[in-house]
């Protein structure tokens, strides 16, 4: 299993706190994305998207970090990220679509250089686009985070699903562009809770070996 990523990715991000969860330590090969190494002949090769993450398995390349950590759940069952109840398991990926879906793909990293070097907006222009929606997810995501605060420490109970997977590297990205989650109480309170565990702990962006000093 080679897992092909990037430090700062939320998306890589994500995939790594499900390997943790799992158990898995699949060999890495580092693709810099702000050196552009995603465009390469040889990455496009195996991900045409040319970008990150990319899960290759027994002679396949798995893409998108959602539908990686699905097949990782489905291929190894404990501990589960999704709940067996159909009512339940539909509101933890609405959780975790809010962000991968909604939040994540207006502030990814593409995006960010298309506003700045084609559309000549400056770099705090670009810092305030990101800073503006992902508030505008987290905010709502705040307010059903605290409807599902009786469930548990994490978002939807007990033990850590699909949803706080994807909910710490947004969390870390609002930051890392200036932004405050001082306005998010539940979702830090998630937060702190998530990375008590050494997955998410060893997860976290600057403990990888291709981050940068």
């Amino acid at each position: 299993m080679l897992f092909h990523g990037y430090f700062r990715s939320s998306a890589a991000y994500r995939c790594r706190i499900a390997f943790g969860l799992k158990g898995v330590t699949p060999d890495f090969a580092a693709v810099h994305l702000r050196k552009g190494e995603q465009r390469a002949e040889g990455f496009k090769a195996l991900n045409p998207q040319g970008l990150v993450p990319a899960l290759e398995v027994d002679g396949h390349v798995l893409t998108q970090s959602l539908a990686i950590i699905e097949w990782l759940d489905e291929t190894i069952p404990d501990p589960a990220l999704l709940p067996k109840d159909p009512l339940e398991r539909a509101e933890v990926r609405a959780f975790a679509l809010a962000i991968a879906a909604d939040i994540h793909p207006i502030d990814n990293l593409r995006v960010l250089n298309y506003l700045k070097s084609s559309l000549g907006r400056s770099q705090d222009e670009v810092d305030g686009w990101y800073r503006h929606w992902c508030a505008e997810g987290l905010t709502a995501l705040e307010v059903v985070a605290r409807r599902h605060a009786h469930r548990g420490r994490f978002t939807f109970g007990d033990t850590p699903t699909l949803a706080d997977i994807c909910l710490v590297p947004q969390l870390n990205g609002a930051r890392r562009f200036g932004g405050t989650t001082d306005a998010y109480p539940r979702l830090t309170a998630i937060e702190a809770a998530c990375n008590e565990l050494p997955a998410f702990a060893e997860a976290k962006p600057d403990r990888q070996p291709d981050a940068e000093a």
